[in-house]
């Protein structure tokens, strides 16, 4: 009982970590025109940056 209480407070966490990997994968291998040119990171940082923003405003503006 102490276990399955402890794992359900966890639980948000993991699942925002396990999200976050997730789209890491999608944008660096299932992308490949992510990873053409000398500028490979920069399309990353943009679309996390942009998945930011969105979540942000999805939560402010409700």
């Amino acid at each position: 009982m102490i276990v399955a209480s402890s794992i359900t407070a966890a639980l948000p966490f993991t699942l925002a970590f396990a999200s976050g990997a997730m789209f890491y994968v999608v944008i660096e291998e299932l992308i490949p025109e992510a990873q053409s040119g000398e500028h490979a990171i920069a399309g990353t940082v943009c679309a996390v940056l942009g998945f930011a923003s969105m979540m942000i405003l999805d939560v402010a503006l409700g």
